[in-house]
């Protein structure tokens, strides 16, 4: 196992610039995993690591807001891998396997170092932020994003969590409702929900421009069009 930590560790330390060749092209998980569970191809391992690893941290981030551990939490998975890759030769889908072995132990630190209960659904819709609107236009978009990162962090954490896989890593439903164990209709229903969270949040920074006889301009259609707005944005 010593041995296997230091190898992740030195994976680690290479920077973008230094890289090896076999490092640098797209990972293709699946042949990727296929080598190393069923040939020991080290290099293969090491390529899988270097491709995942950072979208494995933050992804365990979401659930135990701590960067060392998660760190310390992804090694792991990815060291157990390594340790019982005989018996792991049968998986189709590593990316999905790996995302769902990060989970369950960022479940069991929880359990271990937290007291805190976490409830994956939230019915309040109330939310409070500081309207930081400018109306400079070179400013607008990166203000826009800078308040909806601000937004989505106030999302229910498996909300937070359905939103970022498919709009950071580009998961489809059915990946998503694999790895956090829900049905497909349960990733589309929290991530509508969550779009219309944001779009709310969006509506009240917005609602600063107002027509002459103090009323929203568009009041009536703002809601649809914030919606519409944050499907192109992130979408």
């Amino acid at each position: 196992m010593k041995i296997v930590a230091k190898m992740l560790h030195n994976i680690v330390l290479l920077s973008s610039n230094n890289k090896p060749e076999y490092l640098k092209s797209k990972a293709n998980t699946p042949e990727l995993w296929k080598q190393f569970c069923l040939y020991d191809d080290v290099k293969a391992f090491e390529s899988l690591f270097y491709a995942l690893n950072n979208r494995l941290i933050k992804f365990c981030v979401l659930y135990i807001h701590h960067k060392e551990a998660a760190e310390e939490i992804v090694s792991d998975v990815f060291v157990k891998c390594w340790e019982n890759r005989s018996t792991l030769t049968e998986i189709t889908n590593p990316e999905t396997y790996l995302f769902v072995g990060v989970k369950n132990q960022s479940l069991n630190y929880l359990k271990k170092f937290s007291h805190i209960h976490v409830v994956p659904v939230d019915s309040s819709e109330q939310v409070e932020l500081v309207n930081t609107y400018d109306p400079e236009k070179e400013f607008e978009r990166k203000e826009l994003h800078f308040l909806l990162d601000q937004a989505i962090a106030t999302l229910p954490q498996q909300a937070c969590i359905i939103f970022k896989l498919i709009k950071e890593d580009g998961m489809k439903y059915k990946e998503v409702a694999e790895i956090l164990n829900i049905s497909p209709r349960t990733v589309q229903t929290q991530l509508f929900r969550a779009i219309k969270k944001l779009s709310v949040i969006l509506y009240a920074h917005t609602s600063g421009t107002k027509s002459k006889n103090g009323k929203i301009a568009g009041q009536k259609y703002m809601g649809f069009g914030l919606s519409l707005l944050l499907m192109k944005i992130f979408f």
